[in-house]
């Protein structure tokens, strides 16, 4: 306690940390403005019930932040840039230009990476609001509108995820944390309220057990998180002695710690991008003139209602991402020659190839395990959906794991500033 008190002290004390701190919260204050603004031509009423009743749009409506809840100017929310950043990220596997830009090039080539990241979001955006505009309008949601009407509702949410971006962004710089992840939180913690009330209206007292049950698998799932994002595999590092002009340096030993789960929360967040584009595609081509396309549409809607199907090819998403993003991420070959040049060595490895190939066979064992935990974790609240038959758990699982992934990033981001300040 003593130490949360100190440290509280320094942040407050501190005028950058403070108002990075405040940044943040302004930025969400915004946020939050901007996800209440509706567009033209909304039926509130048919739009509750809607939603009520969609799941897919219940997890769409997390990657929108909660704007899409109440079809605002910024309904698309980060899932335009979210879906950028994974065309762009597997483009480095096709490209070796891509590649070296994103790992060689350092901070510009990044910079730049960044940049075409940006641009790609905007077709991106503009394609995406079509079509949920289209599909709203099919289902009564919005009045139908004229092609100007269309063009106008088309430019308006484009423009707002663009800004919605942008925010992103300038949080990152300028406050504590990534910016996109904080603005899904916000969206999440902003639907707490109606989902625990829904939870509260549809209470049965022959579902308490289900309801314990419910809550001591979002305590295992809290506190298995903190675990595995907490668990890192120490690889020994040993710097050679170096002598000059009489004086002895190096020979310090020290070790490179190798995170269990590299990636974080962010397989979960592409592996539910992937899973949406069908469930929109099937739901825009559903109210199609052509029967063979109605007939694509039946066969999809089949295999994304069984459960089991639909768990699997999570599961399987979520692992193969995992593996993805840490490759991305992480270059032993990178790591193999810094250590080189720094006179660093793993005992016992050869620097230079040996150390790249000894890392790269260490990570892909414990990134397995990673790869299982976040898999197991994805599938889970879709499991308790089935048994329970609650529809809210299936979202709620998903946003749990956001959560909590989010606010350990930010406590640890917090920490490291306030012991910058105090030595």
């Amino acid at each position: 306690m003593g130490n949360f008190v100190q440290k509280l002290k320094v942040i407050v004390r501190d005028t950058s940390l403070r108002g990075r701190i405040l940044f943040v919260l302004g930025a969400l204050v915004l946020f939050r403005l901007l996800a209440a603004i509706p567009i033209p031509g909304v039926d509130a009423a048919a739009l509750q019930s809607f939603f009520s009743n969609n799941q897919f749009f219940g997890l769409l409506n997390i990657f929108s932040g909660g704007g899409l809840s109440n079809l605002s100017i910024v309904m698309l929310g980060v899932a335009p840039y979210i879906t950028a950043s994974i065309i762009m990220q597997l483009s480095t596997i096709l490209s070796p230009k891509l590649k070296a830009l994103y790992h060689e090039e350092g901070e510009a080539g990044r910079k730049k990476f960044t940049q075409y990241s940006r641009l790609l979001t905007i077709p991106l955006a503009v394609i995406q609001g079509y079509g949920l505009l289209t599909l709203l309008s099919r289902s009564g949601i919005i009045a139908e509108m004229t092609f100007a009407g269309m063009l106008e509702n088309i430019l308006i949410i484009t423009a707002g995820s663009i800004l919605l971006m942008w925010i992103g962004e300038l949080i990152s710089e300028f406050g504590i944390g990534n910016g996109v992840s904080i603005i899904i939180f916000a969206g999440i913690v902003a639907t707490l309220p109606g989902t625990v009330s829904q939870l509260v209206f549809a209470f049965d007292k022959a579902q308490i057990p289900l309801y314990v049950g419910f809550a001591a698998a979002a305590v295992f799932v809290v506190a298995a998180v903190v675990a595995m994002t907490e668990a890192e595999r120490p690889i020994p590092i040993t710097y050679a002695k170096k002598v000059r002009g009489g004086k002895t340096s190096g020979g310090i030993a020290t070790y490179l710690p190798l995170r269990v789960n590299q990636a974080g929360v962010i397989p979960i967040i592409f592996a539910l991008s992937i899973l949406l584009l069908p469930q929109m595609i099937v739901n825009f081509i559903a109210g199609s003139g052509s029967e063979s396309l109605r007939g694509v549409a039946d066969a999809l809607t089949a295999f994304l209602n069984n459960g089991w199907f639909y768990a699997s090819f999570y599961f399987v998403l979520v692992f193969l991402f995992t593996y993805f993003y840490t490759a991305v991420t992480f270059e032993p070959d990178s790591i193999a020659t810094n250590l080189q040049k720094s006179g660093a060595f793993v005992p016992g490895v050869r620097p230079g190839a040996a150390t790249a190939e000894y890392l790269g066979r260490v990570l892909t064992r414990i990134t397995f395990v990673g790869a299982l935990f976040l898999g197991i974790i994805a599938v889970l609240p879709i499991a308790m959906q089935a048994i329970t038959g609650i529809t809210a758990l299936a979202i709620g699982g998903t946003a749990l794991l956001i959560v909590v992934s989010v606010v350990i990033d930010v406590i640890k981001k917090i920490d490291a500033q306030v012991s910058l300040r105090e030595y």
